[in-house]
């Protein structure tokens, strides 16, 4: 099956290098960008782990089960070998650490004490109300004391994915099945404004034939072997009856090191809810804004583009037995089948 989603993926790079503006950027890096872009992913071809270039799956899974926690501190991370937030972490400590008799650790001594010391931790691997935060608890208030390293709840907040979940049970074909990032009010207490600032979600139901033939599928076997079911003989077995789609919103893309993760991210997420809800994954949709390569990538792009794809893989989601999102680990999930060309670095701007 042609992996339409890595030649996509080589093309907006084609068109970034091709027609892309010079500009620049609160890094110093600067970028070559264009604005208003979409990538469509069809959920049926395969797992949209781009295979290019090796990705790092553990990685991004990681960072998202760190924001189905409604976590925000790298503590986590860091004990789990991701560190897609260690710059961003270690700005913010050299920015608020200003006492003169305490020495300013190197960004790999700040790990260290990350990893090691949980006092340290509490004080400073903590980044705001970002990601986990707004997901889980929207609008809630926590009082730092970074003297002290103590941060307390003042007010409680919404947990826009359990409502989510819930609506998609009641009523899922709502038109307000959406989930929000970007709050006003608390951007200037997050060490970085969200990037990929909300998503919503859309369901369908599925015809017979498409029921039978994805259910076929999903044994291994073609539709002709699900000719003569009826849907009352689908739902005795328990196979969903609608399909869903997601489709995420982002202002800044970082096109080489950050959309390949949002694309797998939101991927694994859509694959998730399905679970939840039992739904089918369909259509992977991102909206993207300032789309960008920095400069110290178009080198790297470059070869990219060059690369013929290999098949894309699978994931199998399996829920916990509490079905509860936040007791997720990496153990429930895996991915099978994934070839990719080598890695390709690039410096990370924070």
């Amino acid at each position: 099956m042609t992996n339409w989603l890595d030649l996509n993926y080589q093309e907006l790079l084609r068109d970034i290098i091709n027609s892309g503006q010079i500009k620049s950027d609160r890094t110093g890096t600067g970028t070559k960008s264009v604005f208003g872009r979409q990538i469509r992913h069809d959920m049926r071809t395969g797992f949209p782990l781009l295979t290019t270039k090796k990705m790092a799956f553990k990685t991004m899974a990681t960072e998202l089960l760190w924001f189905l926690r409604g976590d925000t501190n790298i503590k986590f991370l860091v004990d789990n070998c991701c560190h897609i937030w260690d710059g961003d972490a270690y700005k913010n400590y050299v920015s608020k650490q200003t006492d003169m008799f305490i020495p300013i650790w190197t960004q790999e001594e700040f790990i260290n004490k990350i990893k090691t010391d949980d006092e340290f931790a509490k004080k400073w691997g903590e980044l705001g109300p970002i990601y986990g935060n707004q997901w889980r608890e929207w609008g809630s208030q926590y009082e730092t004391n970074h003297i002290l390293g103590t941060r307390t709840r003042r007010k409680p907040g919404v947990d826009q994915i359990q409502q989510l979940i819930d609506d998609l049970k009641t009523n899922p074909d709502s038109r307000r099945l959406m989930v929000s990032a970007w709050n006003v009010e608390q951007l200037p207490n997050m060490v970085l404004p969200p990037c990929h600032y909300g998503f919503q979600v859309y369901t369908v139901v599925m015809s017979l034939e498409e029921r039978r033939l994805r259910w076929a599928n999903s044994i291994g076997h073609n539709e002709h072997y699900a000719a003569n079911l009826d849907h009352s003989d689908l739902d005795e077995r328990g196979f969903p009856s609608r399909k869903i789609s997601l489709m995420w919103s982002q202002r800044s893309v970082d096109t080489f090191l950050g959309l390949p993760f949002n694309i797998a991210s939101y991927g694994l997420l859509l694959t998730i809810i399905g679970e939840m809800v039992n739904m089918i994954p369909d259509q992977l949709i991102g909206s993207l804004g300032d789309t960008h390569l920095y400069l110290n990538h178009l080198r790297q792009a470059s070869k990219q583009i060059t690369r013929e794809p290999y098949d894309l893989p699978s994931v199998e989601v399996k829920l916990p037995e509490s079905g509860k999102l936040e007791d997720l680990t990496l153990d429930h999930i895996t991915l099978h089948n994934y070839e990719a060309h080598d890695v390709i670095k690039a410096p990370l701007s924070n």
